[in-house]
């Protein structure tokens, strides 16, 4: 079964930085596309990042203060996170497509995460 594992969220004040991991196992998923999502209450879940080999995408209004990457030695996807913003609070997800399409379509990922937490104080 395909598992992947957030963590690296909590409390951070504005202007901060976290890094998130999303641990990805059977190893050979690291490989696949593995984007992040990210959730705030009562608000639709919404594309973040998601990398494919060395190619990336990102939501145009985090670039440049968010960026994707991974450790395929650790079978790791990281988001770095600078220059947060209380409206970057949101329970952030990872996920994996098995059917190996970068996309930021979030019906395309195959294999979800449980979340972690992220907020961001004032």
């Amino acid at each position: 079964q395909v598992q992947l594992v957030e963590s690296g969220g909590g409390l951070v004040q504005a202007g901060g930085s976290l890094r998130l991991s999303c641990l990805v196992s059977p190893r050979t998923f690291t490989s696949y596309p593995v984007g992040w999502f990210r959730q705030a209450p009562g608000k639709e879940r919404e594309f973040v990042a998601a990398q494919l080999l060395t190619a990336t995408r990102y939501t145009e209004s985090l670039k440049g203060r968010f960026t994707i990457s991974r450790d395929n030695v650790k079978n790791t996807v990281y988001l770095q996170m600078n220059s947060l913003k209380p409206e970057d609070t949101a329970t952030y997800y990872c996920a994996a497509n098995a059917r190996r399409l970068l996309t930021t379509v979030q019906g395309s990922y195959d294999y979800w995460g449980q979340g972690t937490q992220v907020t961001v104080s004032s």
